[in-house]
């Protein structure tokens, strides 16, 4: 990594705990190695307070919400420490407005306030700061004085809570940024507009966690050894993204699988016949610890994203996950990009019929070559690869733009 010995704070949407794999603090862990890194996580908010003040999440924050303390939690990786934000208005409810924005900017000065402090305590100056994914928070570097700016894209708008006021303050972060680095072609071509010095780095995944599926000692993960064989699986929120009209069809055309759909539901956009149907399950939420177990059960995996403008700029971490894991994948052809990276590995599927005859394919030729094959995919589309790229850009801008 050619980006070594700087100070680098990285304001991350995840909370550091998070039991979810999330590029934010991946990219946070990777970076900690050659530099000091301090992540702030996604601040808690007065509504926050309220739902989470008894939870194990808020005890252990507690003493740390001080707004000129200097406090932070250590960690388990050297050189990366986290920095909890005081408690903020919760303002997200207002409209776009004057008001919204004024009430933005008094929660802002609140988590700089608390951010200056820690960076007279602990003596940084010279620092890089990377937002990572948090538009909520445009102007937080107002008054600040990094050496760097750099916003790292991750995803589309789609919620209607980050779209309320995202689409506004992304653009104001994508603009006032020295660098932009996008986690799909989409993105790079939507923000090089706003931004000459915008980059695309693809999303990649925990190999080394991922690979545990290929240990012939590791169980099953209950609920998946317990299905009917083949099992057809899917890991992952189970949400609008999906393209529940094809599923449908295959799943009806193939009453002798067993399709497992794994992950949080959101039954607001789950017809009701998925819950209905013989051949379908839902074992719910796993903890992150517990995916290697879980996709070790599945025959073929799956990704079953609708093909739409969202989902054209979706680069989805499961995709290495599964590869790196052995296992043949199937998916829609949602987001072109992603051929580039599998290298003919996966089967994009235009319709319900070639998705079907896709899966039964891959479990008619599934065999000890074609796995290997996928792993050594993957091991090219690790974090390690994707963290180095960054930190390449970051130290190019340093030495060659800001410092030609």
């Amino acid at each position: 990594m050619k980006l070594k010995g700087h100070q680098i704070i990285i304001f991350g949407l995840p909370r550091f705990d998070s039991p979810i794999e999330s590029t934010n603090y991946t990219t946070a862990k990777l970076l900690a190695r050659e530099n000091e890194v301090y992540y702030i996580e996604n601040p808690f908010t007065v509504r926050d307070f309220f739902r989470l003040r008894k939870t194990p999440e808020y005890q252990l924050r507690k003493k740390h919400f001080s707004l000129t303390g200097c406090s932070l939690i250590e960690t388990d990786t050297p050189n990366l420490k986290v920095i909890i934000p005081p408690i903020l208005l919760s303002v997200n409810f207002l409209p776009e407005n004057g008001i919204f924005r004024a009430a933005l900017r008094f929660n802002e000065f609140l988590i700089r306030t608390k951010l200056k402090s820690i960076l007279k305590a602990y003596k940084i100056r010279d620092y890089i700061f990377i937002n990572s994914f948090n538009f909520h928070y445009p102007g937080l570097t107002d008054g600040l004085t990094p050496k760097l700016k750099v916003y790292h894209c991750l995803d589309p708008m789609v919620l209607p809570f980050n779209r309320r006021h995202g689409v506004v303050s992304e653009d104001i972060l994508v603009k006032q940024s020295d660098v932009v680095i996008c986690s799909s072609k989409q993105l790079y071509e939507e923000k090089k507009t706003q931004n000459p010095y915008s980059y695309f780095v693809a999303n990649a995944a925990d190999l080394g966690h991922s690979s545990k599926a290929l240990n012939n000692d590791l169980p099953v993960f209950p609920a998946i050894a317990a299905l009917k064989k083949p099992v057809i699986g899917y890991l992952g929120a189970i949400e609008r993204r999906m393209d529940y009209d094809l599923l449908k069809k295959v799943i009806l055309a193939n009453p002798d699988k067993s399709f497992a759909l794994v992950g949080p539901v959101s039954r607001e956009f789950v017809p009701d016949w998925f819950f209905t149907a013989e051949n379908v399950h839902f074992p719910g939420s796993i903890d992150y610890h517990d995916m290697p177990a879980v996709i070790k059960g599945f025959d073929v995996a799956l990704i079953p994203f609708k093909k739409d403008e969202v989902s054209s700029s979706i680069f989805p971490l499961k995709l290495f996950e599964y590869l790196g894991a052995g296992k043949p994948v199937v998916a829609i052809d949602f987001n072109p990009d992603l051929k580039e990276f599998t290298k003919g590995a996966v089967k994009f599927c235009e319709d319900a019929e070639s998705f079907s005859e896709a899966i039964n394919a891959a479990l008619q030729t599934d065999n000890a070559d074609q796995r290997k094959t996928r792993v050594t995919i993957a091991a090219e589309n690790t974090w390690e690869n994707r963290v180095e790229a960054i930190a390449d850009i970051i130290h190019f801008h340093l030495e060659q733009v800001i410092h030609p």
